[in-house]
């Protein structure tokens, strides 16, 4: 019972992120599961993630409580295994840990590149525009949100679709706090279901991906259980949602000059990525840097060209007489690839550090394989996957991921969609469970709440539970 609970209080404390290759080549040295060191690294870990929990109420940046504690974690972690004359062992785990997360960030830092482009082009903002001006009703709007929300998710990552989403809601819902709650809440689950089952929708998916558990074409049996995973809550949610017509203003928003290119490049971006991994068999993020030398070339025709295109227009608005176009000109600033790369989310990607390295740390302690022997030697790979999924509503799924994938269990095809797709819509059940929650709880400060999204968990449970069964049932082949 003593060694139950103490895998159980590890496995919740190592609910972070790790490396995405196996762990077990490196052979943590004995006895430190239960030792000082072993313990108070633990301990560390724990803080940190409860402050990291706490970030909206005490306003501190997640990254920072992460980095420290990695830090103090590989201080004791070194010191240990140089009185063990093991310094070799500990730098290889070390530099290990590193390169796969040299991979993540750099995979990562391109594609926050592209979605900080396409914004700054005023993709999202015209996205957002047409929606409004159509005057569609609550109803309407709640579906349109949640269908765009699942669809989009699976290129533009379930975020930064959320968000969009999120944006569009508030400017039409106004004061009507109901449907606001409602409807978040419905653009959280479709955004994480949406993610789940492509390999760009949710970094749990991409880490599955990167790690070679799934290739890009084995996930798609995962869409009719994450499709399911939308339409079950959300067909009961939208009896709750009134048709009445909201009183929002209508706004004209242009694109700015590239704006459907940079689409098209993003596109071509992943299918180079793709191709790396799946002809070359090397890691996907060879792709993507080389499709940030699109963007960069892109980028630098458009200086070049930004003269002769202002002149063009210019000459156009005065022979038509329009006077606000002449205005937009004066304010077009070049774009600037290199600016874009600096509007990346870098308290997320230095928090990808800390907890990578923090768990890693853990790892090479002995702590994950531990909790591994427990879950997925002594209980059925099912229900082990299930309780992750649930484990991720509590503490946030891609760092549940994260932690699996450290522990590396030896299991089935089918097995592996089933953690992919428990731990992406497994966050749902929370409004603290996903990033997209988290964010949305502040976008809609007191509108979308912890409690008002509890109050559905039941009817979104129902939609966990009817996913997993598709899954059982269609894809039973593959376990």
């Amino acid at each position: 019972m003593k060694q139950f609970l103490l895998c159980s209080f590890a496995f919740i404390s190592l609910l972070g992120f790790s490396s995405l290759t196996h762990a077990s080549e490196i052979t943590p040295l004995n006895g430190l599961t239960q030792s000082t060191v072993g313990y108070a690294s633990l301990l560390i870990f724990a803080i940190a993630y409860a402050l990291v929990m706490m970030e909206e109420l005490l306003k501190l940046r997640k990254s920072k409580p992460v980095l420290l504690a990695a830090g103090i974690i590989w201080i004791m972690i070194g010191y240990v295994y140089k009185n063990h004359g093991a310094t070799e062992v500990a730098q290889a785990a070390l530099e290990h840990n590193l390169l796969e997360y040299a991979e993540l960030l750099l995979f990562l830092l391109v594609a926050m590149t592209y979605i900080s482009a396409m914004e700054e082009r005023r993709l999202f903002d015209a996205l957002r525009a047409w929606m409004v001006n159509k005057g569609f009703n609550f109803r309407t709007l709640f579906w349109l949100t949640g269908i765009l929300s699942f669809f989009i998710s699976p290129i533009a990552d379930n975020l930064t679709t959320a968000l969009l989403m999120c944006a569009v809601v508030l400017k039409v819902g106004g004061n009507n706090t109901r449907f606001i709650n409602i409807a978040c809440i419905n653009i959280v689950i479709a955004a994480n279901a949406g993610g789940a089952f492509s390999p760009f929708g949710d970094i749990t998916t991409l880490m599955v991906w990167q790690a070679g558990h799934v290739s890009f074409s084995e996930f798609m049996p995962l869409f009719i259980p994450s499709v399911a995973n939308y339409l079950v809550p959300a067909l009961i949610m939208s009896f709750f949602v009134p048709k009445e017509q909201p009183h929002a203003a209508s706004e004209f928003v242009e694109l700015k000059r590239g704006a459907r290119r940079i689409v098209g490049l993003f596109i071509l971006t992943i299918m180079t990525a793709v191709s790396f991994h799946a002809v070359l068999h090397f890691p996907p993020v060879m792709g993507m840097m080389m499709g940030l030398a699109y963007l960069q070339f892109f980028g630098f025709f458009l200086r070049q060209t930004l003269q002769a295109s202002l002149h063009k227009k210019a000459t156009r608005a005065i022979e038509n007489g329009d006077d606000h176009a002449l205005k937009r000109l004066g304010s077009v600033v070049p774009f600037d690839v290199f600016r874009r790369v600096s509007h990346a989310e870098w308290d997320t990607l230095l928090f990808f550090y800390g907890v990578v390295m923090c768990v890693g740390g853990l790892s090479l302690l002995g702590y994950l394989g531990l909790v591994s022997e427990i879950m997925y030697n002594q209980w059925d790979p099912v229900w082990a996957n299930v309780m992750v999924g649930i484990l991720s509503a509590i503490v946030d799924n891609i760092p549940v991921m994260f932690a699996v994938l450290t522990m590396d269990p030896a299991m089935s095809m089918g097995n592996w969609l089933l953690v992919t797709l428990t731990a992406g819509v497994g966050g749902s059940l929370l409004s603290i469970g996903s990033a997209a929650g988290v964010a949305l709880m502040g976008a809609a400060h007191g509108k979308y709440t912890f409690f008002g999204h509890l109050k559905w968990a039941p009817v979104i449970a129902l939609g966990y539970i009817v996913s997993i069964a598709l899954h059982l049932t269609l894809n039973g082949h593959l376990f």
